[in-house]
Order: C-alpha cells, then sequence, then structure tokens
C-alpha cells in the first residue's frame, strides 16, 4: 500500500537570526547569528491550480514566529533549538513533513572557519 504522498514542498533557505545558543556563556550572553533552512512537504495542488493562498501554507508566519523565538530563547545546543524550531512549525502547519537546517554561522574555535548545523526531521503521524 502506497501512502498519500504530499505534492510538494515549501522551502525556506538561509533565514538569518540573531539568538542566544551556545556552550560557551558568551553565546548565550552576547548571542551570534544563525541560518536557519526549513522544509515543509504539503498538498500545494488547491493553490497551484487556483491561485488560491488560502490553500498554501503562510511561510511569512513562519518566518516571523522563528524570528520571535530566536530573540527569546537561551540554550546550550543547536539540537535543543532545532526541535523547539520544529514545535514551532508543527504548532503553525500540523503534523506535516517538516526538515529544519540550523546553522551557526561563526563557530567561536580557534583555527575553524567553516560551519556547524544539525539537521533534524519530523514526519507526520497516520492518523
Amino acid at each position: 500500500m502506497i501512502d498519500c504522498l504530499p505534492s510538494g514542498a515549501i522551502h525556506v533557505k538561509d533565514l538569518r537570526i540573531w539568538s542566544h545558543v551556545g556552550v560557551l556563556e558568551q553565546e548565550r550572553q552576547l548571542g551570534q547569528w544563525f541560518s536557519i533552512d526549513f522544509s515543509l512537504w504539503l498538498d500545494l495542488d488547491k493553490a497551484s491550480k487556483a491561485d488560491d493562498l488560502a490553500e498554501t501554507a503562510d511561510y511569512s508566519l513562519a518566518i516571523r514566529s522563528l524570528q520571535h523565538l530566536a530573540s527569546e530563547i537561551r540554550c546550550f545546543t543547536l539540537e535543543h533549538f532545532n526541535e523547539r524550531i520544529l514545535d514551532v512549525l508543527e504548532e503553525l502547519y500540523g503534523q506535516v513533513k517538516m526538515r529544519v537546517v540550523v546553522q551557526k554561522c561563526n563557530v567561536p574555535l580557534s583555527g575553524f572557519t567553516g560551519t556547524v548545523s544539525v539537521e533534524r526531521y519530523r514526519y507526520s503521524t497516520p492518523t
């Protein structure tokens, strides 16, 4: 039996936010830049055929909600930050398949010039 697959996905990439997440005390006190990518797998057929905003997910709600979360949260790990983002997205859009990548833009590690990210998924549960 094949599960009903969503007809598409909405992707938001490189949402730059300032937040207070990190192992070091100064990261949680002073804050730093993060980049967030998220994807929502949804049925986009009605919106694509009817050009009706009411038939799709308003991603501006997610952007504003994640900006608010970022301004409020204080935590140690990217994993926890990512989990809280998944919670926000699920609250807005229900139990749909989603993917979130949280990237720390400037890792405070001497001699390291790359980035670090945590990628997590949440899947809809059958009813």
